[in-house]
């Protein structure tokens, strides 16, 4: 995704802005153009900026601006603007920052600096003194007006007056005496920091606080859902709290939500972007440039109209916004600087009678505010449509739906939203309009289609049926057999497990204990204790490991589904998890030799499940706990309630958030489409703490520890990766596996999932076919260590 804003040639900032020796604007001494404020703490900086082509046109003379920008960061990105519905055509040599005669803040010509007719902007506060006020840039970058002799009357403050950044300490909420609420509002675009047609503002539900994002502040298209005191209902994974603490206040005069971070060195932003994105942003000093870790809502096509009108959406491509058939783009410098929302205009106008004829587009997502007709054919809602000189377009599937002018928020339905089923939208065009080309790309793509996916049903079909008989063939009589696994009775299970008086360890969605069939096989229970979400894992666990046998994936011996009982029966590991041999009481009897057969074990049986299943199994929370261990120590993934199954026609799902902090993915956080490549990523992270005996992750963000796998690669990079290896087994190492294993573990952890090896690759580089390179840093994993000396120990 593109940046909010364009990069601005800072080196000129610094030689247009010296440094300034002052945070403060008094009566006497306003800030010229040309010169700039700096916070105390010298993270921002306030003063007259320019944007170049703002209406898209490079030949359009620059506007200008009053603001706040972060000041430490090399690429130029405001934080808040004053004037972004008047900017300047000279903000250098004609305007200045001034108090005027009121006290309030005003951007005011040199000449006339005490007229507020002269005034493009003012702070408009209701001061009660006059001539007696100052305006200082605090360290949070909030720009406060307030009484000279007492800082701690505030007349006004740019916290209260955000544009389209919601920076740490700032207050999003609402005013009740006033009604005055606190929200943000999108920039038109990387050019023209104007106001923007999406909105983020705070519920007027007391009872139920939450934020909305809006399109023109009538069309709400994402909520948080409400605050349950901890986070919002519809953003869980901000329970990680890694970088922020948030609040909610609520008392006699405003409720509001604030937020602040945990390591004041790290340099973030939440920006709602002119793409109708809301985006959490970390400042790399590595990579030089705004790495984005959180965004809703994840689906760049689920935001309202982000294309405009007659324009088309597709999540699997870039652009993602592309024109209807008989369409052009309304304007191609607001859509070359991120602005897709003024849409496509018609190529020939219609000419409102039955000589226009339809242009078929399948498998999309239809515009809202269809109006139904009452036609009993496809030929009679045809004609309905064709009878109305505003209808632009109709869909016929069982009854009749047309659409009236402009046609909005129309997707490409390519696996970007499961949940939705697509359809076939016929668009109106002139009878002259050509697109005839087109169309016989279109049907012939589609014929092609249809022909493969016969192929491939029929192809499924016959291992379908090969597979059901050869499982009745290898059936046993024991119990009643179903898919190769056994349906017990529950009380059958209650009695091999004693009454579930053993019991091995648990989770989230319940308990496992220890049992013994009749035939003296030592079986594992899971039982399900009517957990919140235990019918959802225990319906994954059948119908992910019900039919697939690995050596390195636990066997799931059969279950039982009586009543409200749901329980899982597998194979005894009677060494228990992985967790609990590396950091429980069993650290010492995990040798070097033992540790790497550990992980090219773990890293075989994922590799099986991406690759040759017949649907891609991707596990979701790969994490120590699940990974357990037989007699010989051999690893087997276990523990598949959170998996999720993907077609091999996919390369990407959606799906909620789900998995372990600490082990998750960049773009579980971000809310984008995931791939097996998350899995990856969770290898990695367990590859560290099998190879160095440490947790990657403790729970605590502070500013005086490295993240260790951070140290990790800065070791590697140094080629001393040893001083950090489990002291347990020092003297038993194989130096060349840890090199190997040090450098694929740094691989599968790259920020960008194309940047991670498949699991298979794992395989092969850990088995030393396949020589690896050295990887670079984790650009998001540095960021969120607070861009520490990486080589700390």
């Amino acid at each position: 995704m593109a940046l909010l804003f364009v990069p601005f040639l800072f080196s000129l900032l610094i030689t247009t802005f010296p440094p300034a020796a002052t945070d403060t604007v008094t009566a006497g001494r306003p800030l010229a153009g040309g010169n700039k404020l700096v916070s105390g703490n010298g993270k921002f900086a306030l003063g007259f900026f320019q944007m170049a082509g703002g209406n898209g046109s490079s030949s359009t003379a620059p506007k200008w601006y009053l603001g706040v920008w972060f000041n430490t960061v090399s690429k130029f990105t405001p934080a808040w603007v004053a004037n972004r519905e008047n900017p300047l055509a000279d903000g250098g040599a004609s305007w200045q920052l001034a108090i005027s005669g009121d006290g309030n803040l005003v951007i005011s010509n040199r000449a006339n600096n005490n007229s507020m007719t002269a005034a493009a902007w003012s702070s408009q506060a209701n001061t009660t003194t006059s001539n007696n006020t100052v305006a200082v840039l605090l360290n949070s970058g909030n720009l406060v007006l307030s009484d000279a002799s007492n800082s701690s009357i505030i007349f006004w403050e740019s916290f209260s007056h955000m544009t389209d950044t919601f920076l740490p300490g700032a207050k999003m909420g609402w005013n009740k005496a006033t009604g005055f609420t606190h929200g943000l509002v999108s920039s038109k675009n990387s050019g023209d920091l104007s106001p923007g047609v999406y909105s983020a503002t705070p519920s007027s539900d007391f009872a139920n606080p939450g934020l909305f994002l809006a399109w023109n502040s009538s069309v709400v298209y994402w909520s948080t859902g409400p605050w349950n005191g901890d986070y919002f209902s519809n953003t869980p994974e901000l329970t990680a709290r890694a970088l922020f603490t948030f609040d909610f206040v609520s008392n006699d005069h405003e409720e509001y939500f604030t937020y602040r971070l945990r390591n004041d060195t790290m340099v973030t932003r939440y920006v709602l972007a002119a793409s109708g994105q809301a985006k959490n942003m970390i400042w790399s000093s590595v990579s030089e440039d705004w790495v984005t870790f959180y965004a809703k809502p994840g689906a760049q096509c689920d935001v309202y109209a982000v294309c405009g009108a007659f324009a088309l959406c597709r999540e699997d491509m870039l652009p993602f916004c592309n024109c209807m058939e008989g369409f052009s783009i309304r304007s191609p410098q607001d859509w070359e600087l991120g602005d897709q929302t003024g849409g496509c205009v018609r190529n020939v106008p219609l000419n409102c009678g039955v000589t226009d004829r339809f242009y078929a587009m399948s498998d999309v997502r239809f515009p809202a505010n269809a109006k139904n007709m009452e036609a009993g054919t496809a030929d009679g809602c045809k004609q309905a449509c064709l009878n109305d000189c505003s209808c632009t377009a109709y869909s016929y599937n069982g009854s009749c739906n047309v659409w009236s002018d402009g046609l909005f928020n129309v997707a490409r339905q390519y696996n970007y939203n499961q949940s939705s089923s697509g359809g076939i939208l016929y668009l109106r065009l002139a009878a002259e309009d050509d697109v005839s080309e087109s169309s016989k790309h279109t049907r012939g793509l589609i014929i092609g289609v249809v022909a493969v996916a016969s192929v491939l049903i029929l192809s499924l079909f016959t291992i379908v049926i090969m597979f059901v008989r050869r499982n009745k063939r290898n059936c046993s009589s024991v119990g009643r057999i179903i898919c190769g696994t056994v349906a017990f009775r529950y009380k059958d299970l209650q009695h091999a497990t004693k009454n579930f008086s053993e019991r091995l360890g648990g989770g989230s969605f319940g308990s496992v204990f220890k049992g013994v069939l009749t035939d003296s096989t030592v079986i594992a229970v899971k039982r399900l204790d009517g957990a919140r979400q235990g019918e959802k894992e225990f319906r994954a666990e059948v119908r992910s490991i019900g039919i697939i046998q690995h050596i390195n994936l636990v066997r799931l011996i059969g279950f039982c589904c009586e009543g409200s009982n749901r329980l899982l029966v597998y194979e005894y590991m009677p060494n228990g998890s992985l967790d609990s041999n590396l950091f429980g009481s069993k650290v010492a009897s995990l040798d070097w030799s033992t540790r790497y057969k550990i992980a090219l074990g773990v890293a075989r049986g994922l590799a099986y499940m991406h690759g040759n299943c017949l649907d891609c199994i991707i596990h979701c929370d790969i994490k120590p706990q699940n990974i357990l261990l037989d007699a010989s120590f051999v690893p087997k993934i276990a523990d598949f309630g959170m998996s999720k199954l993907m077609g091999r026609d996919f390369s990407q799902v959606l799906t909620t958030v789900r998995g372990t902090i600490g082990y998750l993915a960049p773009e579980w956080i971000s809310g984008m489409a995931i791939s097996s490549k998350v899995d990856v990523y969770s290898y990695g992270m367990v590859l560290l703490e099998i190879v160095f005996g440490r947790r990657n992750f403790r729970g605590e963000c502070t500013s005086n520890a490295t993240y260790f796998p951070v140290q990790v690669v800065g070791k590697l990079l140094q080629g001393n990766v040893q001083c950090l290896l489990d002291q347990n087994i020092q003297s038993d190492i194989n130096s060349e596996e840890v090199e190997r294993a040090c450098r694929v573990a740094c691989w599968c952890i790259q920020d960008d999932e194309l940047n991670r090896p498949t699991m298979a690759q794992v395989v092969h580089i850990l088995e030393g076919v396949l020589e690896v390179d050295m990887p670079p840093m984790p650009k998001l994993l540095q960021a969120i260590s607070g861009n520490m000396d990486s080589t700390k120990t």
